[in-house]
């Protein structure tokens, strides 16, 4: 037990183990890293940032005092992560004097870059005050000289903290630190717990891993490890094998090793990544290279992770469930996106049902209000003949039925010829052409929609007394547009459709009566006009009296 575990439970506290206090000082140095390696590494960010800046700028006498500053920040960054990587270490302060000796040089070693850092800076920011002040080039790099000036200073005020700090016991650290060791030791013991299972009981992630590495040893090795850890592990020696398989199974994690001959493990990457049904897959890849460059070629291709062999396997554990766990999220996601794809088509469906295609596409293309005026429209009504009566003796299944066989027929007839249905109006039927996309040839198609109704209704009623249907169609000038917010209806208005309904209302039994307006769209349009029998002038309640026709069978 070190001196701290044995302090801490002579005081009545709970015993620290080895693997706590273990914890305790990675987390110290972690602290360490963050709090006082990261200034260091800002500075030398700025100083790239600077030197980039002076040779746009052209300030060619200022680059040597920039590069002098850069060689001083190395040479800080080099013993800050000695102290990061070596302070907390034992020996150091086991009371012979050693670790005295040792914090005096490096809180010499230390000011010694620090002080060229800020001497460098102050010289480079008198030089840059003489230049002009308006450029706003000019005035960036004067800001980066401040940053880099100020984030010494800081530095050097709090040599003497960084030095106790990284060498001090905890509960020997002076009352700068006292926080930074609370938080570390904090921290150990939340992960001590975390490992012994405490808070709550941890899930054990398992999947299908798929490892591709052409070495024998490696992929043995790895699937030993894996399949202990409950995963089922599928094995390739070669990018081209790692693809056949996945082709024909499903999985949740790929190791994938770089090094490879025929296709490497880049070039593999860069295959799943283009494949949508292999994108998905999280991508760990292991390698001897330990370059960064080759971890950033890496993630910037797709993987999500990268560990250099030899690895730890507890940090394998660490990725694997990681990933694991995001390709469950990943899964989830995906399911959801269906589902609301799915219901996305039913209602685009159901729209389109309801509402002409054009309209739809408006709607969705986010016109809040649909509302046009068209020149030339033709206008048909239909009605069942009797149908009174009928409804009368009949059961309201038995009539329900027999109107969807007629009226679904008329959808039908009415797609086909392209004629856009409007409504039914209990026993009449509204379909009109020229709406809500203009066409020449509008008249010729409601009158050939009307005959195959006349013949349609013998076929879709198949009954001892089957209905029949009186037609009138008429042409001319109408608005359209959609009405209402819950139940959507594309209706269209005017002295057309009034006319229309009235030449239907004293129609014929069977028969089809026209306007000389319609007669007239079907003489312009080119087609041949059908035989017809003059009617003379109808009295049409509310209009007058009108020219009609009755078309001929």
């Amino acid at each position: 037990m070190t001196q701290n575990a044995e302090r801490n439970a002579g005081t009545g506290g709970e015993p620290v183990t080895e693997d706590e206090e273990e914890l305790r000082k990675r987390a110290l140095s972690a602290y360490l890293a963050q709090d006082l390696g990261g200034p260091a590494r800002d500075i030398l960010g700025f100083l790239d940032l600077a030197v980039e800046q002076a040779r746009e700028l052209k300030l060619d006498e200022l680059v040597p005092d920039f590069e002098s500053t850069s060689q001083a920040a190395d040479a800080l960054n080099r013993l800050l992560s000695r102290l990061i990587e070596e302070g907390l270490g034992e020996g150091h302060t086991d009371g012979d004097g050693l670790g005295g000796e040792l914090s005096a040089k490096l809180r010499h070693d230390l000011r010694t870059p620090l002080n060229a850092i800020i001497g460098y800076s102050e010289m480079i920011a008198e030089e840059l005050a003489d230049l002009p002040q308006e450029a706003p080039k000019i005035e960036a790099l004067r800001s980066d000289v401040a940053v880099i000036r100020a984030e010494a200073g800081v530095l050097l005020e709090r040599i003497d903290a960084i030095v106790d700090f990284s060498f001090a016991e905890a509960g020997t650290l002076p009352a700068t630190s006292e926080s930074a060791a609370h938080t570390a030791e904090d921290v150990a013991h939340s992960l001590a717990a975390m490992a012994n299972g405490e808070g709550g009981k941890a899930t054990r992630q398992v999947g299908r891993i798929l490892v591709v590495d052409d070495i024998a040893s490696n992929r043995s090795l790895l699937s030993r490890r894996l399949t202990r850890d409950g995963h089922t592990v599928l094995l390739a020696t070669s990018g081209a094998e790692a693809l056949d398989c996945l082709a024909a199974v499903d999985m949740d994690v790929i190791l994938l090793d770089v090094l490879m001959p025929d296709m490497n493990g880049i070039e593999v990457l860069a295959k799943l990544k283009a494949n949508p049904d292999w994108a998905r897959i999280p991508v760990i890849m292991i390698s001897g290279l330990t370059e960064m460059d080759a971890v950033i070629r890496c993630i910037g291709a797709g993987a999500d992770d990268y560990l250099a062999k030899p690895f730890n396997h507890v940090l394998l554990q660490a990725r694997i469930k990681a990933c694991l766990e995001r390709k469950r999220w990943a899964d989830r996601e995906r399911q959801y996106q269906r589902r609301i794809e799915a219901e996305k088509e039913r209602a685009d469906a159901l729209l389109h049902a309801i509402l002409p295609g054009q309209v739809v596409a408006r709607l969705n293309g986010g016109e809040t209000v649909i509302a046009d005026r068209f020149d030339s429209v033709s206008i048909l009504f239909a009605d069942l003949v009797g149908f009174t009566p009928v409804a009368a003796q009949t059961s309201p299944v038995e009539l329900v039925q027999r109107l969807d066989r007629i009226f679904g027929e008329f959808d039908r007839l009415a797609a086909h010829h392209g004629v856009e249905k409007i409504k039914t109006i209990g026993d009449a039927y509204m379909a009109a052409a020229g709406v809500p996309e203009p066409s020449s040839d509008h008249a010729e198609r409601t009158v050939a929609l009307g005959q195959a109704m006349l013949g349609a209704v013998e076929h879709a009623d198949p009954e001892d007394r089957p209905f029949e249907i009186r037609i009138g169609i008429h042409t001319g000038p109408v608005v359209a547009g959609l009405l209402g917010q819950y139940r959507f209806v594309y209706d269209v208005w005017g002295e057309t459709v009034n006319i229309a309904s009235r030449l239907e209302a004293h129609g014929l039994p069977g028969h089809i009566q026209l306007s000389q307006a319609t007669l007239d769209a079907l003489s312009q349009g080119g087609s041949k006009v059908p035989p017809v029998t003059p009617r003379g002038q109808v009295a049409l309640k509310g209009i007058g009296g009108i020219e009609a026709y009755l078309l001929q069978a």
